[in-house]
This record gives structure tokens, C-alpha cells and sequence, in this order.
């Protein structure tokens, strides 16, 4: 298996990720996943974009999935409360860095490649 980054992107207009009901289909969505969850992930409240970016919409958060495949990956977003309102997911496999693109990098700074 390998481990998916899910980068939830939300529409630049209001998206109000913190009332109790999305809050519970947010919940109740994890748990439906539960056993493909690597990291739970993070919300994103300040942002700002560097470079080409898509102007539609904007980051808004992060998780970290296990999943056969790509195609399996993106099944699991199904009924994702960010793509209710509007927002997108996009699905990307992680791969390894290879050791020597860190090397002289340190602990902290190569664990975090």
C-alpha cells in the first residue's frame, strides 16, 4: 500500500469549516475512512500562494491516506464535506526522497523531505 496526500481546496469565497454541522460530516466522513487514515491532517487558516496556483479555489487543509492505489485513493474521497461545498480534493501518491537529495540536510530538515 501506498500513502496518499489528500489536499482539501475550498472555494476563495466563505466556507465556514468550523459550524457543528460540518464539523459532524467532517467526523462522521473520517470514519468512514478510518481504517486508510495515516495522519488525520491539519486545517489551513492563513495562506498565500507562491508561483502558478489554481485561482478558483484555496488550500484549506491536509491528510495523509493509505490506499492500494491511485484509483482507490480517489474512491475514498467520495462524499468529502469540502466537495459539497463546492471545493475539490486533490489526491497525490508520496514517494521517497532518496537519500542522497538529503544528504547534509540533517535529521530534522531530511525527515522532513
Amino acid at each position: 500500500m501506498s500513502t496518499y496526500v489528500f489536499v482539501y481546496r475550498t472555494t476563495a469565497t466563505d466556507y465556514s469549516g468550523g459550524d457543528p454541522d460540518t464539523i459532524a460530516a467532517w467526523s462522521e466522513w473520517f470514519q468512514g475512512i478510518s481504517d486508510h487514515v495515516v495522519e488525520l491532517g491539519k486545517p489551513v487558516f492563513t495562506r498565500r500562494a507562491v508561483g502558478t496556483a489554481p485561482g478558483a479555489t484555496q488550500i484549506s487543509g491536509y491528510s495523509l491516506v493509505k490506499a492500494a492505489d491511485l484509483d482507490e485513493a480517489v474512491r475514498l474521497t467520495e462524499g468529502c464535506p469540502v466537495l459539497s461545498a463546492g471545493g475539490g480534493v486533490e489526491v497525490g501518491e508520496l514517494t521517497d526522497v532518496p537519500a542522497t537529495a538529503t544528504a547534509g540536510l540533517g535529521t530534522a530538515a531530511s525527515s522532513a523531505v
